[in-house]
């Protein structure tokens, strides 16, 4: 989450569970998740205000990428991925899992 947003809270909602968003999540797909449930909880995720967001599904090696206000893309493993504008010089390098 930006500084920028974190210092909105008051001191009291910064003590507890804050009412935001983060501005960047991963969802890691394990065999026993169910994809439709997670595509939807990343839709929660960017309907409250992630900016960006991966769903990594080991099983059907892709990842999901979402990017607020924009249609989800779809790369294959492997792959490497940019943190991009919200986490500037971050990047994740995903091999090809077994399956």
């Amino acid at each position: 989450m930006r500084k920028e947003r974190w210092d909105t809270l008051t001191p009291e909602q910064r003590r507890k569970f804050p009412p935001l968003a983060p501005d960047f999540v991963i969802e890691l797909r394990s065999v026993t998740d169910d994809l439709k449930t997670l595509q939807d909880k990343m839709q929660e995720y960017m309907d409250n205000g992630v900016r960006l967001g991966w769903l990594i599904d080991p099983q059907e090696q892709h990842v999901k990428i979402y990017r607020l206000d924009c249609e989800v893309e779809r790369s294959s493993l492997p792959t490497e991925l940019s943190g991009e504008a919200v986490l500037p010089g971050f990047t994740l390098a995903i091999g090809q899992f077994a399956r």
